[in-house]
This record gives structure tokens, C-alpha cells and sequence, in this order.
């Protein structure tokens, strides 16, 4: 199937690597014109010249979520360049290794602020533009982090993961829900997305290999925790916020979908 977005803009935040830049691809293959935006201008240049040699329209905006004004003027040169915005997913975001009650105060700030505050402020520039465009959809990325519990066994198996990542990512939950009863009125889908352990560079170059250099974090992911086993990859969750950003998915909104392997199911 193939131009399920055909003429759209789509934006994308964080659209520089990863599950991002994948979504990126798969958006730009089904024909709409994507607008990708990030802070490292280098990487986010790569992948707009990626997508045009494939036939595909897209363009990099240098962006910092945290920033109001950044994400304003980027949102602004969008519609300058494209006319119009149809499409926005919330993917920027990050987490830290502090763990409660030592996570220091400034990291506590920057995780709350490039995953939580930068979805509201991306959302709040976008608005008003899905309005204009007589309706639109948008996906935010949380995590299982927001749904999960912790116990200190956690961070012998996965890592340590910060008290500010999951209250962040239960905010972004709790904003879609919001956002979805504010856009029914003008045709604008919210919905969310939760990936489990998903093979992306940020996620796996973040954890500890055996000695073949395998991602041994991840296999106990798979092998104790997953209903489907083995990795899940930037596809699997680009391909799910294809659907709900298409007209595929126009009578779902204000859903929360995990996109796990089944994690949540046994936890």
C-alpha cells in the first residue's frame, strides 16, 4: 500500500535518528512531505538527503524542544516552506541513569523538559496549523516506564532508570488523553504510543555487551519479560504510527497503544 499520506506534511521531532528517523522513511514512502526536526544538524541533514534521494520530500528544521522560541520558529519555517502541517509526532525525548533519591535536581529538569515540556510546547506551535488544516492527527512517544512499577531488582537487570523519565512519560500519557478531548471538536486525532525495548542506536549503545558483543540487557528483555521473543526494531513502532496518523485509524483517538512484544501483559 502506498500513499496513505499523499500530500500531507507531516512533522516529526527528534527526526534524526532512530525510531525518528525510520518514521521519516515510512511517512515520505507513503507521500507525505516531512518536516524533521532535531538539534544535531548534521545527522538531521543526512537523513532529509536520504529521504530526497529516494524520491521523497523532506526537509530538516534545527530544533531543541526545550526551547519555545526554537520550536516556534521551526514550526514557523514549516508552514513557510510546506504551507501547512497535517501530521505532528511527539518523538523527542530521553532519560538518564540517576537513580531516586540521588538523580540530581538538573537532570530531574532536563528529562522533564525534552520529553514532557517539549511535547506540550511542539504540540501547542503545531495547533493551531491542524485547526487551520480542517483537522489532523497526532502521536506522542511515552514509554512502559509510565505504566510500569519499579523495584530496585530493575536496575540489577536493565539499568538504572531516573524517577524523572517515568513521571515524564506518565505526563505525556496523561497530556494525549487531554489533547484528545480539546481536538475533537476540530478533527484532530491524539493518540500515543508505548515501545518496549526497541533496537535503535540510543537505546542499545546505552546498555552492557557479553563478550561476542551481544546486548545481553536486551536479551533478558526477550528471553523473561517478552511474550514475542526477540528484538523489536524502529520499524515495529513506525510502522503502528503510520496507522494511527492515516485515515486508517480516523475513528481512534485518545488511545495508549504498547508496541512491546507483550511486556506489559506479564508485569
Amino acid at each position: 500500500m502506498a500513499d496513505r499520506l499523499k500530500s500531507k506534511v507531516a512533522v516529526i521531532s527528534g527526526g534524526n535518528s532512530g525510531i525518528g528517523e525510520t518514521t521519516a522513511h515510512t511517512f515520505a514512502k507513503e507521500g507525505a512531505k516531512v518536516a524533521l526536526m532535531a538539534r544535531r544538524e548534521a545527522e538531521g541533514k543526512v537523513v532529509e538527503e536520504a529521504i530526497r534521494s529516494e524520491g521523497g520530500d523532506a526537509t530538516f528544521f534545527s530544533c531543541d524542544v526545550r526551547d519555545r522560541e526554537s520550536v516556534k520558529k521551526a514550526v514557523a519555517a514549516t508552514v513557510e516552506v510546506y504551507g501547512r502541517i497535517d501530521i505532528l509526532f511527539n518523538n523527542a525525548g530521553g532519560g538518564a541513569g540517576s537513580r531516586f533519591p540521588n538523580e540530581p535536581d538538573e537532570e530531574w529538569l532536563r528529562v522533564i523538559d525534552v520529553n514532557l515540556n517539549g511535547t506540550f510546547y511542539m504540540s501547542k506551535a503545531v495547533w493551531p496549523h491542524l485547526v487551520a488544516a480542517g483537522g489532523g492527527a497526532v502521536v506522542n512517544m511515552s514509554s512502559l516506564a509510565a505504566q510500569r512499577g519499579f523495584s530496585p531488582v530493575m536496575v540489577d537487570t536493565y539499568g538504572a532508570t531516573s524517577s524523572s523519565y517515568y513521571v515524564a512519560k506518565a505526563g505525556v500519557d496523561a497530556l494525549t488523553r487531554y489533547m484528545a478531548g480539546i481536538g475533537g471538536a476540530n478533527n484532530i486525532r491524539v493518540n500515543c504510543v508505548r515501545p518496549g525495548q526497541i533496537m535503535t542506536p540510543g537505546a542499545t549503545g546505552g546498555t552492557s555487551k557479553d563478550a561476542d558483543g551481544g546486548h545481553h540487557v536486551f536479551e533478558k528483555m526477550f528471553n523473561f519479560h517478552q511474550i514475542i521473543k526477540g528484538p523489536g526494531y524502529p520499524e515495529d513502532v513506525a510502522n503502528l504510527v503510520l496507522f494511527l496518523v492515516s485515515e486508517e485509524s480516523r475513528f481512534l483517538t485518545a488511545e495508549i497503544i504498547n508496541v512491546d512484544g507483550g511486556v506489559a501483559a506479564k508485569i
